[in-house]
């Protein structure tokens, strides 16, 4: 009987978790829209369009509503949004995430948040946000009350209003839009008046956190922020910096590297400022061929060192000759950041270029004594020179095998001649003559410097 009982009570226990779990269940599935309301978005588009006017700055923004995680809207039916009970909420979502998230600068003070002027729903095939004017005249434009629509369809547009003290000031801008989902583009058109009383456009487009950004920016406001570009990106170039190191491990005297890198320099200068203004190949291989051949480059500068043998005269000449190349790759990182410099390209691209020259020299500072103590205390000159190159070249020699699989992957075509591809041809060929011709003065230069050095050295022998 005292087992009977027993086996009764465990095949109870047994049916209660059953249902328990059936229970728990049916509430998980009964409840998905819940738990989707709170996910965060794969891929978000955020436009913006920003306008001072008078004493008046108007921010007009579109984002998904499905961006604001954190908001419970209403629903009918199979998901459908409430729309009538949806419309109160939209104020509170403008504040929580989008204005609050944006940081608007007049000059060096920072304005107040925002006044919202109006709000409204929008679907996805309206393309109001095509220009500024076709926004603002449909901002009071609703959907009628009884739209279906799934909650996380529609589009919110957001006009604010910014008090200024003048249309005529400096604006920047510090959007976080990057936290509305896992990829956001962020798509901001800036307008600005003319003298005549008309606007132009500043567009730009980022994906991450782009700071502070000067919506018009002065030209040594661009300039600031090019060198500092220029000096991290060559920090951030594990390429670019494994080149340097090759240059810089035979010859280890500050007076005799400075020409090295200069020419090197000049020489990236050359070609990112050719290609920054649209004078490099569209051609799909091309990012690819220059990336193959900067890892050659490091492969060649650290073979070269193993091989012994190198002058100065001939390392300045080499490594202006591959900083033609590192030039165009220069410029690939650069292209998106371009869109910051305003009116101002050429000034921006020296200014990143002497950004570059400045982190060279700051690496030029850490790693000469580094390998002086090297081989003053660890290990003979020669064979450090040869450990470390043949590390060197054994990391570049994948990364080349790597790029030239990559390369080999895109079907090469000859161009098409024509005349603006002749046109083309014709601008390179006159600008590589005339580099050349400022090489052959510089060696010259050097040479006869040489020269003068040695017969004043044998002067003073005698």
């Amino acid at each position: 009987m005292r087992f009977v009982l027993v086996s009764l009570k465990g095949m109870m226990k047994h049916r209660i978790v059953i249902i328990l779990s059936a229970v728990l269940a049916a509430i998980f599935f009964l409840l998905p829209s819940r738990v989707k309301a709170h996910e965060i978005p794969n891929d978000v588009l955020v436009q913006v369009y920003f306008k001072p006017q008078g004493a008046v700055g108007h921010l007009l923004v579109r984002v998904p509503l499905k961006a604001m995680r954190d908001i419970e809207f209403p629903t009918y039916g199979p998901g459908y949004l409430d729309l009538e009970h949806t419309a109160p909420m939209l104020a509170d979502g403008a504040t929580l995430w989008i204005s609050d998230f944006v940081d608007l600068y007049e000059g060096e003070t920072l304005l107040p948040k925002p006044r919202i002027v109006a709000t409204r729903l929008a679907l996805e095939s309206d393309r109001s946000f095509d220009s500024y004017e076709n926004a603002l005249a449909n901002m009071n434009t609703k959907l009628p009350v009884n739209t279906q629509v799934a909650w996380d369809q529609p589009l919110m547009d957001v006009l604010f209003e910014y008090p200024i003290h003048s249309d005529r000031s400096a604006f920047s801008i510090r959007p976080a839009f990057w936290r509305l989902g896992l990829r956001v583009v962020t798509v901001l058109r800036s307008l600005h008046p003319n003298t005549d009383g008309t606007y132009f456009v500043r567009a730009f487009e980022f994906t991450t956190d782009p700071g502070l950004v000067h919506l018009d920016p002065r030209w040594y406001q661009a300039a600031l922020q090019f060198v500092h570009l220029g000096f991290l990106h060559i920090l951030d170039g594990t390429d670019h910096l494994l080149f340097l190191f090759c240059l810089v491990i035979p010859f280890r005297r500050f007076r005799a590297l400075i020409p090295v890198v200069t020419a090197f320099t000049v020489a990236h200068s050359f070609t990112l400022i050719a290609s920054a203004y649209n004078l490099a190949p569209d051609a799909l291989w091309f990012p690819p061929l220059i990336e193959t051949l900067i890892a050659v480059s490091i492969v060649y500068m650290a073979l070269e060192n193993i091989v012994g043998g190198s002058t100065v005269h001939k390392r300045w000449m080499i490594a202006f000759g591959f900083g033609l190349v590192h030039g165009f790759g220069f410029s690939f990182a650069l292209r998106e950041t371009l869109q910051f410099a305003g009116s101002h390209l050429l000034t921006s691209l020296l200014s990143f270029n002497l950004g570059v020259e400045l982190g060279q020299l700051f690496v030029l500072i850490l790693m000469i004594p580094a390998l002086e103590l090297l081989f003053r205390y660890v290990v003979a000159e020669r064979m450090g020179t040869i450990i470390l190159s043949a590390l060197v070249a054994h990391t570049a020699w994948h990364w080349m095998m790597d790029r030239w699989n990559v390369l080999s992957q895109f079907p090469f075509q000859w161009p098409t001649f024509t005349a603006a591809m002749l046109a083309s041809a014709m601008r390179w060929l006159m600008m590589l003559m005339i580099l050349a011709g400022l090489v052959w003065v510089v060696a010259s230069l050097l040479r006869h410097r040489a020269e003068r050095s040695e017969e004043g050295k044998a002067a003073g022998a005698d």
